[in-house]
């Protein structure tokens, strides 16, 4: 700059504007253009519309111009101060939306019986949801622990109302399930259940669920507890901007519905007990596997799914939310005699996980697909087209060295790995960068294997089993062996009882 520039006398260093960074010079500048307005200079200058809307600078341009048009500030005006001219107090803009009221809350039906059992509760979403139940002197392990055993060996029961219920009706609704999930839904026979995966367009898994077969035309799908309200744009999206022409209507009914899974090798015992004399038969060959029926329980209407989120022999009880509590006791009372043990979201974790059943947002992360999962058994080979499919056949999705899902073992069968922990080839830390393999999706301690175990996303992972790697974790590394996803159970045999 030169000399008269550095003392400020041609305006360059002389602010008008703080905010906007607007000088006196800029104003000299906007008046020897012509501008005669102060409307005008506010314009070409851009001072008087940043926060303050020209209260700490308008008089003070107005001053500038009115000298340099040799007028006086009451002729020339000043510019329009539009809100918040003042400044608002950050309350003010939160309104409502602060402490307690700042994210909603929302309860199910039961969370009151909860509560008075002791459960302690996590946040699922906006869901408060039994965590787990512990007794006097108990550990949160413990109190897993216990509550595996009993799903495991007897019969336990848990609160899945939480679910996200999408009620899908119309002459086209099996057409519609088709478009968007990558197996074949309008075979589906009423009274008939389908496990089914949806894919972005980029052929990631996007959410996982069952579709219910209600009749000809109505379906009743169900997705993760934290992607209802997704799930259903998604659906909407589609609908209504692509396939317009689709006679379909959909209906969330999540809160419409509470849902019991009652779950263990003597749940058939205990569903018996609460039916009896409705003449629901209960036998695996009169009610199979991914079926539903209908009865009554306690007086109330319900409907039972055969559906296994555990791999025992398990029912889901729906009924309408206003006789959840009823129906719950109901479960409960019968099931004392045998030992029912409610459980919380942790042991349907550590249940879910030694069966690798993933969580689409805990063993995904936006870039897995469902054959990086290993169910290539869950797409239709039979389907022109779906949501997802064209992107299967990218280079990038057909790379041999993609991250799939594997459990990890620890060697020395106590350690719990961190969720999120990074896994490498060397038992010593390599300087950086440091080449990770994979990460570490789950972890749990598990009661019917007797030790800790991981799921893990790693890559060419199928290749690796048997194969010994590492995670490191606390200045040390912790060797594990790679396996099958599967490691409880893998035959299915107890889905049976």
């Amino acid at each position: 700059p030169s000399p008269q520039a550095a003392e400020g006398t041609d305006g360059t260093v002389q602010f008008a504007d703080l905010q906007r960074d607007a000088t006196v010079a800029d104003v000299l500048r906007a008046a020897g253009a012509g501008l005669r307005s102060v409307e005008h200079v506010k314009r070409y200058t851009t001072i008087g519309t940043a926060h303050d809307q020209g209260r700490t600078s308008g008089v003070l341009t107005s001053g500038i111009v009115a000298e340099a048009l040799g007028t006086c500030v009451a002729d020339l005006g000043t510019t329009s101060f539009r809100p918040p001219a003042v400044p608002v107090a950050f309350a003010a803009f939160a309104g409502r939306s602060r402490g307690a009221l700042f994210d909603p809350v929302r309860v199910t039906a039961l969370h009151d019986w909860h509560r008075s059992h002791g459960a302690l509760f996590e946040d699922v979403g906006q869901w408060k949801r039994p965590w787990y139940y512990p007794r006097p002197g108990e550990t949160m392990d413990e109190a897993v622990q216990r509550e595996c055993r009993a799903a495991r060996t007897g019969v336990a029961m848990m609160d899945g109302s939480t679910l996200g219920k999408i009620s899908v009706r119309g002459p086209d609704a099996g057409e519609f399930l088709d478009r968007l999930y990558t197996n074949m839904m309008s075979t589906l026979r009423p009274g008939r259940i389908r496990y089914g995966v949806m894919c972005g367009i980029d052929g990631m898994a996007l959410d996982d669920g069952t579709v219910i077969r209600v009749d000809e035309h109505e379906y009743l799908v169900t997705t993760t507890t934290g992607n209802a309200a997704k799930i259903l744009e998604w659906m909407e999206e589609w609908l209504q901007t692509e396939w317009p022409g689709l006679r379909v209507h959909l209906t969330s009914v999540t809160e419409h519905w509470a849902t019991i899974p009652l779950v263990g090798p003597r749940s058939r015992e205990v569903l018996a007990r609460v039916t009896d004399g409705d003449g629901l038969d209960v036998s695996n060959e009169a009610f199979e596997f991914m079926s539903w029926r209908d009865t009554t329980i306690a007086g109330v209407a319900a409907r039972v799914c055969r559906i296994s989120f555990s791999g025992e022999l398990a029912y889901e009880v729906n009924v309408p939310a206003w006789y959840a509590t009823s129906v719950w006791e109901a479960l409960y009372e019968a099931g004392k005699p045998l030992g029912i043990t409610p459980y919380g979201t942790e042991t349907m974790h550590v249940l879910r996980a030694e069966k690798a059943y993933p969580i689409i947002g805990q063993d995904t992360d936006g870039t897995v697909t469902p054959q990086d999962l290993g169910m290539n058994w869950v797409i239709s080979k039979k389907k022109p087209d779906f949501v997802g499919k064209r992107s299967f056949a990218r280079a990038e999705n057909q790379r041999p060295d993609r991250k799939q899902l594997v459990a990890l073992v620890p060697a020395d069968g106590h350690t719990l790995l961190p969720e999120g922990a990074q896994i490498i080839a060397t038992a010593t830390v390599p300087e950086p960068p440091v080449p990770m393999l994979g990460h570490v999706t789950s972890s749990y301690r598990s009661a019917a294997l007797r030790r800790t175990f991981a799921l893990a996303l790693l890559r060419s992972g199928r290749d690796r089993v048997g194969e010994t790697l590492y995670v490191p974790l606390d200045g040390r590394t912790v060797p594990v062996t790679v396996a099958e996803p599967v490691l409880y159970d893998k035959e299915g045999a107890r889905r049976d009882g």
